[in-house]
């Protein structure tokens, strides 16, 4: 056996919001620790997903506001937009990012190592093809935090020109007239809110019967009518079959409908997005000298994020949805307080991390669906508060939306919660907080809300779940039942 040019703890591959978490925590509870990364600290969410995406939003968002700016009595001449100033602001707060990932490593000196790392058995990991030069660490402990890649269909693949990605999407050369998006998750519901916003011509198709389809089908239908109302033009039951390009535009073949009633069209772009999902970093990484396994693109793990194979820990986007940086830091924290022996370990509750889609309007939830919870065997009280009865949105001036809530009727345990609308995912915490803490209706409606406050949405939902007398609440409660269910408390 060749020997280690360094021993640690624990050697993180990856430096995204999973690794360097990871990392730090290793650090925190006494161990040694090495990151290693083959790009840029922060990983694709620092730098070309959650935190660049949101500056081009929010530029969006105050262009749009000014544009609107005399009903709220300002006055505003010749609002304009730069989409390379734009692009530019989102850059730096990207690299802005980075450098505090890097900040939190130095400061608690946990080296990083530039290059590709690859398993090289007994515990170690070979790093090469990067400023750190070929380097073999040893580690009683690896961590896989590599992430994940836009997946794109074949024959749709970025020409960094005509066709895009998210990455190319986020530094547009130039305002494009005229986009058509494929694919109708977080993701491409984000960059046709934002385009749309700056007045490009959007069309939106997606293969499934709506679009966020993960989400609750009433929330939607409700961005459906948003978007189609913002001039999103919007085509579900629908597959982009193929395209041809130009030097300046592309033309896709759209279809539509079941094979029995198929329709075709033609549409003409300045450009294609492809928002179709994402694929796992699993390649490369020396898994096959391994007992790791890969079902379905992913690694498969214990609830301790342990793989089949001694020593070998996965987390992130790596080990499956849903693909949230949130779920991957999370997850970080659990792995490394097992690998450290701390007591009082609770595993992650995957239907407890909350789900954000910063379009406009915002959407946000987590826990299940209306519908999944009724298939699940339980009974149901549903309850509704529309944005457009509470006084902070009014004075907004942001009054579309709603909140909705899922309990189950007979144990009052909240199951899931539904947004949209102005900041819900801020909103979205609070319920994130209820399900940890396994807080049922009742302790929420004794929780005493600010006023003028967005979060009384929250309170008025369960409120219409839950009403004290028939016909009190505001909203919609499916439960037809006008008091709450009696309940003894342990």
């Amino acid at each position: 056996m060749a020997a280690s040019d360094q021993r640690f703890d624990v050697v993180v591959i990856g430096a995204g919001p999973g690794g360097y978490v990871a990392a730090l925590r290793a650090r925190q509870r006494g161990l040694s620790a090495a990151v290693i990364e083959r790009d840029r600290l922060g990983g694709v969410c620092a730098n070309q997903g959650c935190i660049p995406t949101k500056a081009l939003l929010r530029s969006a968002e105050v262009y749009a506001l000014a544009r609107n700016a005399a009903s709220f009595g300002v006055t505003i001449e010749k609002v304009s937009f730069d989409i390379g100033a734009i692009a530019e602001r989102a850059k730096k707060t990207a690299a802005r990012m980075e450098k505090s990932v890097e900040s939190l490593l130095r400061s608690a000196k946990i080296p990083v190592f530039q290059g590709s790392a690859r398993l090289a058995g007994d515990h170690r990991v070979a790093v090469s093809g990067g400023a750190s030069g070929d380097l073999l660490l040893e580690a009683a402990h690896i961590v896989l935090a590599t992430g994940a890649r836009a997946r794109v269909p074949s024959g749709f693949e970025s020409d960094g020109r005509i066709v895009w990605t998210y990455r190319e999407a986020l530094t547009p050369a130039a305002m494009p007239r005229s986009i058509l998006v494929m694919g109708a998750g977080a993701i491409g519901v984000e960059f046709a809110s934002f385009y749309r916003m700056l007045g490009a011509e959007v069309t939106l198709v997606e293969m499934l019967p709506r679009i966020l389809p993960m989400e609750d089908k009433d929330i939607s239908e409700a961005m459906r009518r948003a978007m189609t109302k913002q001039g999103v033009r919007i085509l579900t039951d629908a597959k982009v079959a193929a395209i041809t390009k130009t030097d300046s535009s592309m033309t896709a073949t759209v279809e539509t409908g079941s094979d029995a009633a198929k329709k075709t069209e033609t549409i003409t772009a300045d450009h294609l997005l492809v928002a179709t999902g994402i694929s796992a970093n699993v390649e490369d990484l020396g898994l096959e000298q391994t007992k790791v396994r890969i079902e379905r693109g992913h690694i498969v793990v214990d609830e301790w994020l342990a793989t089949d194979e001694p020593g070998i820990y996965a987390i992130g986007d790596l080990v499956g949805p849903p693909w949230l940086a949130h779920k991957a830091s999370r997850e970080a924290v659990i792995c490394i307080d097992r690998i450290a022996g701390a007591g009082g370990l609770r595993s992650l509750a995957v239907d407890a991390s909350p789900s954000c889609t910063y379009a406009m309007p915002q959407v946000a939830s987590v826990g299940l669906t209306e519908e999944a919870a009724v298939a699940s065997g339980r009974s149901v009280r549903c309850g509704r508060s529309t944005f457009v009865g509470n006084g902070k949105a009014r004075a907004l001036g942001d009054t579309e939306g709603f909140v909705k809530t899922v309990f189950d009727a007979d144990s009052g345990e909240l199951l899931g919660a539904h947004m949209i609308g102005p900041e819900v995912t801020e909103l979205v915490a609070t319920f994130a907080l209820a399900r940890t803490l396994e807080a049922t209706e009742e302790e929420i409606l004794a929780t005493v809300f600010p006023h003028p406050t967005l979060s009384e949405a929250v309170h008025e939902s369960v409120e219409a779940a839950f009403p004290v007398m028939a016909g009190v609440a505001g909203g919609q409660a499916s439960g037809s039942a006008p008091e709450p269910p009696a309940r003894a408390k342990s």
